[in-house]
Parts: structure tokens; C-alpha cells; sequence
């Protein structure tokens, strides 16, 4: 399909003048071989998706729903998680499109699909053996984190945001402190990939990096790919994806109260330059949390550096080469001041 010296338009017409029969069986086929590729390669269905629907063609992203249900279909064993995926990634939703619009978003979704790489394999895909994953995080505690969290981003009030944060965080450090002391045996580093939305995706990045390097995790974001991979302890990751949902939230928040009400050009510069210093000086005040909390225990320095390099061989056996990530430009003084004090207001103790 689309071979030869046929443009994308011209196959399209060319398609169109075809019986839909043979048309829809081939393209099928075409179709379940890229998706079989990628889905036992590495990629689950809501990364796979999240990729697609950032091209902002709703076919394209139900055609990867159908086809995350369909793949796990006659194929044993399921992990529950990959399960969970599947069933939960959202139907189309509207009228239904025509023919034209079908096979016009079927033959691009194709010619990106097949532009995406074997990621890591992070969760088994179905028919492949079940690999039982150690989780050791008390889920009890999690929840607490949680709930706590959730009271932050609700509420309207700086003083009330912060002591809910602070509490949070007190529970989390306690808690990897207590994981520290009685190690679980055999536990080791693991890897979560973790979905970084546009727009102002560097800024949102930066900030992911800053809450994972607090926690004891390193970060590797992939923009083409639409996600950060985040290494580390599993209790340290859960303490990852927690707080940094939760800042995002309260970032989001801030940054709509705060931004100027006139201006295409001003409000994106705002926003950009709000998110820079956000990340920037949450960063600041995370890694003061961790200094304060483990400063009365000296005992636990070769612990944690042990930690820290089994964390490292782990990210540089999945990525031997990074670069840095280029620093994103601070346009406007306001939303850098507007930044660093909302970030100031969710401040963790």
C-alpha cells in the first residue's frame, strides 16, 4: 500500500475507487502487524495511545484503543496491568466518521507507526510469560499520600496547600527512610515510564526531573515519544508520580489565577517562563526537604549512595546515551516571579 510513486492524496483516490472489502481486509492486516509490532516491543496501550492522540485525530486515537482490546484477545496470559490499560483507553466519541476520513487517518496513522522504535519492555505484553514484579510500597501509606494530596490541590488557600503538601511529604520521606532501614530482600531498581502532555512539555519535563532527582530516581525524557522514563526504588517512584502530579496540578492552577488577561504572545511567555521557575524552585526546596530529613541520620549515607549508583547502572544499562536536555528561555519576568512564588505556596517541608 502507498508503494511506487503515488502520493498520499493520489492513494487515497485510488483506494476510494476500490471495493471497501478488499480495501478494509488488507489495510486491516496491515494495520494489526504494526500494532503487534509495537505493542510486543515494549509499548502499552496508554503510552501508545498517548502518543497517537497528540496528533489530535480522534480515529487515530480510537484505532489504537480497538486495537489494544483486540491484541490481548486469544492471547494467555494477560498481565492485569496491561489489562487495565487496554479496557480503559476512552471509545470514540462523536458521530460516525465517513470513509474518507477513515482511510485518510488509517494511511497517516500507519506512516507513524511504523516510525516508532522497541522501547523497553516495562510490563509483559499478553502471551508472553508473566514476570512478577516485587512491589514493596505500603498501600495504606499511599493512599494517606493521596488523599492529603488531593486536599492541596483543592483548596484555594496557600497556608492550607502547603500544610496538607508538607504532610505529605513528611509521610513519604518517613516512609523510604523505614524502607531504607529494613530492605526488603531482593529488591532492586525499576524503571516507569511516565506521560509528559504538551503543551510547554520541556518545562513540564524539567519539573518531573527535579521531583525525581529529590527522591532518589533519575529521569530520562524521550519528547518524540511523548514520556520521561523515571528509574529508581519503587517506593521512590510511587513518591515520584504522586508529588509530581500533584504539583502539576497546583502549577496549572496557579499559573490560570496568575496569567495576564490580554495577549496571545504575553500569555505564552508567561506561561513558559512561570513553569521554568516553578520546576526551578521546587527543585530548590525538594532537595532541602531530603537534606533536612536525612541530616540526623549519617547512618544511612552508604545506603543511599549504594542506592543511587545501582539506580544509575540501571538507567545506563536502558539508555547508555543521554544528552542534556537545553534550558528553556524566561521571557517574562512576571511569570518567572508569579513561578518561584507559586512554587513557594506548594512548598514541601
Amino acid at each position: 500500500m502507498r508503494q511506487g510513486a503515488l502520493d498520499f492524496e493520489t492513494a487515497i483516490d485510488v483506494l476510494t475507487g476500490v471495493p471497501s472489502a478488499e480495501v478494509d481486509t488488507v489495510l486491516a492486516a496491515v494495520m494489526e502487524t504494526e500494532f503487534d509490532r509495537l505493542f510486543q516491543h515494549g509499548w502499552q496501550p496508554a503510552e501508545l495511545h498517548r502518543a497517537v492522540a497528540r496528533r489530535g485525530n480522534p480515529i487515530q486515537a480510537s484505532l489504537v484503543a480497538d486495537a489494544a482490546l483486540n491484541f490481548q484477545k486469544n492471547r494467555t496470559p494477560v498481565d492485569d496491568r496491561w489489562r487495565a490499560q487496554a479496557e480503559s483507553l476512552p471509545a470514540f466519541q462523536g458521530r460516525r466518521p465517513d470513509r474518507i476520513a477513515v482511510l485518510d487517518a488509517s494511511l497517516s496513522l500507519l506512516a507513524e507507526l511504523r516510525l516508532l522504535p522497541a522501547i523497553e519492555v516495562l510490563v509483559p505484553p499478553p502471551g508472553t510469560p508473566l514476570t512478577t514484579v516485587p512491589h514493596h510500597s505500603d498501600q495504606r501509606i499511599l493512599d494517606k499520600v493521596r488523599a492529603l494530596l488531593a486536599k492541596a490541590e483543592a483548596t484555594d488557600f496557600a497556608a492550607e496547600a502547603e500544610a496538607y503538601s508538607a504532610k505529605a511529604q513528611e509521610l513519604i520521606t518517613r516512609y523510604r527512610i523505614e524502607m531504607i532501614d529494613a530492605p526488603a530482600v531482593g529488591v532492586m531498581p525499576f524503571a516507569r515510564r511516565i506521560g509528559v502532555d504538551h503543551p510547554y512539555e520541556n518545562e513540564k519535563a524539567s519539573l518531573l526531573d527535579a521531583v525525581a532527582r529529590a527522591n532518589s530516581c533519575r529521569c530520562v525524557w524521550s519528547p518524540e515519544l511523548g514520556f520521561s522514563t523515571i528509574f529508581g526504588f519503587d517506593t521512590d517512584i510511587d513518591a515520584v508520580e504522586l508529588l509530581y502530579t500533584s504539583l502539576l496540578v497546583q502549577a496549572n492552577r496557579a499559573m490560570t489565577r496568575d496569567e495576564p488577561a490580554k495577549g496571545k504572545a504575553r500569555v505564552k511567555a508567561f506561561r513558559r517562563s512561570f513553569l521554568v521557575a516553578y520546576a526551578y524552585r521546587i527543585g530548590e526546596r525538594l532537595r532541602q526537604t531530603a537534606e533536612r530529613e536525612l541530616a540526623a541520620r549519617d547512618d544511612l549515607l552508604p545506603v543511599l549512595r549504594n542506592r543511587d549508583v545501582q539506580v544509575r547502572e540501571a538507567m545506563d544499562k536502558v539508555f547508555p546515551t543521554t544528552v542534556r536536555s537545553r534550558t528553556s528561555r524566561v521571557d517574562s519576568l512576571e511569570g518567572w516571579e508569579s513561578g518561584r512564588a507559586a512554587a513557594d505556596e506548594a512548598k514541601l517541608r
